[in-house]
């Protein structure tokens, strides 16, 4: 396989800083070698900056003292712990759903919900960039798959349409996310919904990204609407843990757990990650503010962004994408914000399309003004750059 030395990807260790605000890049493999200096974190998806705070490291501590570092089996074996049990609860009524299933990944989770949804019968119409987890589910479902342009709700609405008068009894999926990941994008998911329900097709909503940060309390995109099938999420984002979940109706809960390989063969969510996802559900409902500030703070960048010279970067969400177009600019923005103290990573294809290579911003809660300054002198002027 001969990769570019552009696209070539490479394997960097960190190590957070004492304060829990920053990376220092480290070599692992030596002992003893001294950390490089604290780089602002503009990079990880830790985006309320949960994963040091205090009240997830205490109940993960204390789980790990009750119930050990792993489950030691399936859920459906000796795995299921009494914090699992309140996880799910806990998560399913903040959802407004019948059932929540854990699972130890998000790729995992995604692999689920598709096969629970879909097989060789189906038909899954699914936005041109929806997660790689989810390609690999419909590829594994022996579904036929049609693609819509990005966030399209017209392309899908034609799409059903001649599914629907090629045969009106046809199985029918939509798969899409509500906020992605590359792009900081969101589709109009009340639409996206009713256009669903309209055509009897089930809805796959990926709000890995959005929850904890978008929609009432951030609760999520999809939160209260009809029409939605199935919602995956994981706890190794805003929750600031691991792990990841589905939330369904009883009835797919029930043919999940009766029929999931993905949920049956797999070692349990380890404890400790639970307990830490479960107080980190705790913080959010205290402090149902903080998705909408963090909002309106990706506001306040993207306005010094576009200020700056720099296409406004897309979405309303703490993810804000600068295009660049080619890899070794890209590339070398990335070198030059790092030397100034600041990590961002840059994205390129097969990632993302070709002749979009971008640096992919991430906005933490209460990030400081200081990383907003560094950002935009190191950056320069954009002139429009797209």
């Amino acid at each position: 396989m001969t990769v570019p030395p552009t696209r070539r990807r490479r394997l960097r260790t960190w190590a957070p800083s004492l304060d829990g605000e920053g990376l220092h890049s480290v070599i692992a493999t030596e002992a003893d070698a001294e950390a490089g200096p604290a780089l602002m974190d503009l990079a990880s998806n830790d985006y309320l900056g949960l994963s040091h705070h205090p009240q997830l490291i205490a109940a993960a501590e204390a789980e790990l003292q009750r119930s050990g570092v792993g489950a030691g089996g399936s859920r459906l074996v000796t795995g299921s712990r009494p914090v699992h049990d309140r996880l799910e609860t806990a998560l399913a009524r903040w959802l407004q759903r019948d059932r929540v299933f854990l699972f130890p990944s998000g790729f995992q989770a995604n692999l689920a919900a598709v096969l629970a949804l879909a097989n060789r019968h189906t038909t899954v119409l699914a936005d041109r960039l929806i997660h790689h987890s989810l390609l690999v589910g419909v590829q594994a479902s022996g579904a036929q798959l049609k693609r819509f342009a990005h966030n399209d709700l017209h392309a899908l609405h034609q799409q059903l349409q001649a599914c629907r008068s090629q045969r009106q009894d046809a199985r029918l999926v939509v798969i899409s996310e509500s906020l992605f990941s590359m792009e900081g994008t969101s589709p109009d998911v009340p639409a996206l919904a009713a256009l669903c329900r309209n055509y009897g097709a089930s809805l796959l909503l990926d709000e890995a990204h959005a929850l904890g940060v978008l929609g009432f309390e951030g609760r999520g995109l999809g939160l209260g609407l009809e029409g939605i099938t199935m919602i995956s999420g994981t706890f190794g984002k805003a929750f600031g843990s691991g792990g990841a979940f589905l939330a369904c109706d009883q009835e797919q809960a029930d043919a999940l757990l009766q029929t999931s390989g993905a949920f049956r063969y797999t070692t349990a969510l380890a404890p400790p990650l639970a307990a830490a996802a479960l107080a980190a559900l705790d913080l959010l409902k205290g402090h149902p503010c903080w998705g909408s500030d963090l909002v309106k703070q990706s506001n306040r960048w993207r306005n010094r962004l576009e200020a700056q010279g720099w296409s406004r970067p897309a979405g309303i969400g703490p993810i804000l994408p600068l295009l660049v177009g080619g890899d070794q600019p890209t590339l070398e923005y990335q070198q030059r914000l790092e030397a100034a103290g600041v990590l961002t990573v840059a994205i390129r294809p097969p990632t993302v399309p070709e002749g979009t290579a971008r640096l992919r911003l991430v906005l933490h809660h209460r990030q400081s003004d200081e990383a907003l300054d560094a950002l935009v002198n190191t950056l320069g002027h954009g002139d429009l750059r797209s």
